[in-house]
């Protein structure tokens, strides 16, 4: 009787060869999930005018009546000015403010940070649905907004 011997695949480059295919799909991976690192280093203060509601202007002050029901944040560039606009949606009374903490350039974009303040205790507001939002006006910049 006689048996037959099936030849040996060699396993060390079977194992070789999945080590490189292993390899190469990581690498594809981390590559393609590289996080680029926000250089976030104040360079300056920006210089700002918080636009009153007259001044706004006409395009601007209609993509704001769509929005103001809801939070929302953007920004409007004209030929001169960028506008940032932050808006808190709907409050059910008036004496809201917001303000400015800070807004600053970095290498890479324009740092914005707001905080809306309720009415105090006691103090009289107005009864009726409002829609508490910032328009800013500053010089017209390139580098992109980041809400904070």
């Amino acid at each position: 009787m006689r048996t037959w011997l099936r030849p040996r695949k060699n396993r060390g480059s079977r194992i070789c060869y999945l080590g490189l295919v292993l390899c190469i799909l990581l690498t594809t991976l981390l590559a393609g999930c590289k996080s680029e690192k926000a250089d976030i280093k104040k360079i300056k203060d920006l210089e700002f005018t918080v636009v009153e509601y007259a001044s706004v202007p006409e395009e601007l002050m209609q993509m704001i009546e769509e929005k103001k029901a809801e939070p929302f944040k953007m920004t409007f560039k004209s030929d001169d000015s960028l506008y940032i606009i932050v808006g808190y949606g709907a409050k059910p009374t008036g004496g809201y403010s917001i303000a400015v903490n800070e807004l600053y350039l970095t290498s890479n974009a324009i740092y914005i940070d707001t905080d809306l303040m309720g009415p105090e205790k006691g103090e009289s507001v107005t009864q009726a649905i409002t829609y508490p939002y910032i328009v800013v006006k500053l010089e017209k910049l390139a580098e992109r907004v980041v809400f904070n």
